[in-house]
């Protein structure tokens, strides 16, 4: 079993406090009805965890059926954060991750609402081109100008 460097998920609290969807869900709760929306955001973020080894990322998803799903760390193509001015103040942003994977064929893996998101972001960086490094691999980018 790889060793576990980092284990995170979507943060509930984050949401609340560093979107502007947060705060109106807050103020709903004066009347009851936010609680319920809480409930089910905080349900949806247990949902998946994304563990961070040396060599992957490994995405646990599911409460009463799981499912496991890595994506080769030698495989990310890109890493991005997006974040508002109100999720900077909470501490929160989105990773998206690009790569070659068959996680992301139908699209970039999506990771709202992480706590120290940029901090996370650079140590998956370090750790991708730690493991091209180690595979001996380079990432070429082919593109065709015949149209």
């Amino acid at each position: 079993m790889p060793e576990i460097l980092d284990r995170f998920r979507s943060s509930t609290w984050g949401w609340l406090r560093g979107t502007l969807l947060g705060w109106l869900t807050l103020l709903l709760c004066l009347v009851g009805v936010g609680f319920i929306i809480i409930a089910a955001v905080w349900v949806n973020n247990l949902i998946v965890t994304y563990e961070l080894t040396h060599d992957r990322l490994i995405l646990r998803k599911g409460i009463f059926v799981k499912s496991i799903d890595e994506i080769e760390l030698y495989r990310v193509k890109d890493v991005r954060m997006d974040f508002t001015l109100i999720n900077q103040w909470a501490g929160i942003g989105t990773i998206r991750i690009d790569s070659s994977d068959e996680t992301t064929r139908n699209g970039a893996l999506v990771m709202p609402h992480i706590d120290r998101a940029a901090e996370r972001r650079e140590e998956l960086r370090r750790l991708v081109d730690t493991a091209r490094q180690k595979r001996r691999v380079r990432e070429l980018d082919v593109a065709s100008d015949l149209f």
